[in-house]
């Protein structure tokens, strides 16, 4: 069993007992979290795909960590102007667990 579900702007495939990366969610270490917006259930076969959402369809995570991404370096260059710049960035992220799916 798989479904689609969208998680702070983007859409991810979960499975019960998946763990994703995510854009840093509100809420604890340990706290469990329900997402409403299931955009298709898959049940062994039996698609369900919601107008935009699945009625009654949720699924429930369970917070695990939050933490900071890999460093990315932004450097920008203007040739023969003698412009550097060199920016670096680390996404917050949290990683969570999936419980489970209800559809």
């Amino acid at each position: 069993m798989y479904a689609i579900v969208e998680i702070a702007g983007q859409q991810f495939k979960v499975e019960k007992g998946r763990e994703i990366f995510t854009h840093r969610l509100e809420g604890d270490v340990n706290a469990a979290l329900v997402f409403d917006k299931v955009l298709l259930v898959d049940n062994e076969g039996a698609v369900q795909v919601g107008l935009p959402t699945v009625a009654g369809a949720s699924v429930k995570v369970t917070v695990l960590e939050h933490l900071k991404g890999e460093k990315v370096i932004v450097f920008k260059k203007k040739r023969r102007k003698g412009y550097k710049v060199k920016n670096g960035h680390r996404q917050y992220l949290t990683r969570i667990s999936i419980d489970e799916i209800v559809a």
